[in-house]
């Protein structure tokens, strides 16, 4: 396991006309469940298809329609609970969420208020300099999406899409345990990069696979130490929450002017009053959806259509036992095994394609070396093109034999960065390259000493200096690895020229 500290919660604080007060978060994060088929139907879940074409019967509401509970939404439910550290129950069931929107034709949304498949878990949040937050999660239940209601097609009518409904969501519910905006979007990206790497959901916030609902609200100082002796909510102040949030950085933005819009209110004498809320990014501010809905409000009910989900614990732990590595142990290992970094083992393991491909470039190599190839050279390149790791053009087999060359001696990391240039742009195997083109690099000492003596026997006046300043001696190296073409061994000109100079 990692080495961290675990951190009590750090509140963001802000000072207000009449003293300072403290933020209390708690998330509703809404993840499209990784499954060819909807929750209920046998529908494709394929994203960008004509409007309403991936809609059955049941979807749509049509009259005696049954829902038939799909598998593969339980078992990516099951195991991203089992990824969060979180009780799997073995005992289920589903409720009738009851309300009337124009993209939910049943009238109704099947979810599973009472008895959730998944209860409670954990999520461990780094935030840096070796430090983590410990946040609870309550519970992840299944539940249907609902469809898309179109309003920019036509002045006078808008449209629905169905192609949504009935998709399979995972509500992952935290706990009122997170602090401040940043710890906030962390929170959601770890959830994000688990699942990417449990395969439960692809995390696409652009296109709303990935969303958050952001409930924030503001306590005195003390108050929030008051709440978890006690339990009891009514010293974290009233809550609102924040509707559909599809970005890290809106996310942020949005608890920041929400936090301060009921700081302001309590200021001013008034009462906060609990609803929901839109975040509008273009005025950066927050407006009033609706007065948020109580259980009863919903008329939530046992879904009759639906047995109670039992599943076996035998199935359970076959699912544990095929868990692949996660990112905390992927991270602790490369750590490990390869002497890197907190942060370069971030940075390789914050996507699963990123690990994959620092693991093939480091087999049987200076893993240190190849993460600073991996990160600067190749990351970099990639950022400034606005590619992904998965179009990279340099195969992770190319730049593990330009790592490989480096290590043996038999290219400088001058000439190196020459080869990796060619290999982006032109492709080819680096070793055949290298061999052609005549860019190994030159070990013979007898060469190299011969290239050294040249420069000092034509640079009497820089030798005086050398000698008096023998942090100048550098500039001898320079002009070797100048006269050689940047091919003369770096570390044998050193010492060479060191030698010569009497240093």
């Amino acid at each position: 396991m990692l080495d961290l500290t675990y951190d009590a919660p750090k509140p963001k604080v802000i000072a207000g006309a009449t003293g300072d007060w403290e933020l209390v978060i708690g998330l509703e994060v809404h993840a499209q469940v990784a499954t060819a088929a909807k929750l209920f139907s046998g529908a494709s879940t394929q994203f960008g298809a004509e409007p309403n074409s991936n809609v059955a019967f049941v979807d749509a509401g049509m009259p005696g329609m049954l829902p038939v509970i799909n598998e593969g939404c339980v078992a990516q439910a099951v195991r991203t609970g089992l990824g969060l550290k979180a009780e799997i129950n073995l005992w289920s069931a589903f409720d009738r969420k009851n309300y009337f929107y124009p993209d939910l034709p049943q009238g109704y949304q099947i979810s599973q208020l009472y008895n959730p498949i998944v209860g409670e878990g954990e999520v461990l949040v780094e935030m840096g300099n070796g430090t983590a937050r410990r946040v609870r999660i309550e519970r992840i239940h299944l539940e249907q999406d609902a469809g898309k209601s179109i309003h920019d097609m036509d002045p006078a009518m808008s449209f629905v899409d169905l192609n949504r409904t009935g998709v399979a969501l995972m509500e992952i519910v935290s706990r009122p345990d997170i602090r401040g905006p940043e710890e906030a979007a962390a929170y959601v990206g770890k959830l994000r990069q688990i699942m990417r790497y449990l395969g439960t959901c692809d995390g696409n916030m652009q296109n709303g696979n990935l969303r958050a609902d952001v409930n924030v609200s503001v306590c005195r100082p003390g108050d929030y130490e008051k709440y978890q002796a006690t339990q009891d909510f009514s010293h974290l102040g009233t809550r609102c929450e924040i509707k559909n949030m599809n970005s890290m950085r809106f996310i942020q933005m949005a608890i920041e002017f929400e936090a301060r819009r009921q700081i302001a209110i309590l200021e001013d004498g008034g009462k906060v009053s609990q609803e929901t809320r839109l975040y509008d990014p273009d005025r950066n501010e927050t407006r009033s959806m609706r007065s948020k809905e109580e259980a009863h409000d919903y008329r939530y009910f046992p879904d009759p259509d639906l047995l109670p989900l039992e599943i076996e614990q035998a199935w359970v732990d076959d699912i544990a036992a095929k868990l692949p590595e996660l990112p905390d142990d992927k991270k602790a290992r490369f750590m490990g095994d390869f002497g890197l970094s907190d942060y370069d083992a971030s940075v390789l393991t914050a996507e699963l394609a990123n690990a994959v491909y620092f693991e093939q470039v480091a087999e049987r190599r200076d893993g240190k070396l190849a993460a600073n190839w991996v990160i600067n050279e190749l990351f970099g390149r990639l950022k400034k093109e606005d590619h992904s790791i998965e179009e990279s053009p340099v195969s992770p087999e190319q730049l593990g034999k330009i790592v490989g060359l480096i290590t043996k001696g038999d290219i400088s990391g001058k000439i190196a960065k020459d080869l990796f240039e060619i290999i982006y742009t032109e492709g080819g195997d680096p070793e055949e390259i290298v061999e052609a083109r005549g860019m190994k690099q030159v070990t013979d000492t007898g060469a190299i000493e011969a290239a050294v003596d040249a420069v000092i026997a034509e640079n009497p006046a820089q030798v005086e200096k050398a000698k008096a300043n023998p942090k100048l001696a550098g500039w001898f190296v320079g002009q070797v690895m100048k006269a050689t073409g940047g091919k003369a061994n770096p570390a044998a000109v050193n010492d060479l020229v060191t030698k010569k100079l009497g240093l």
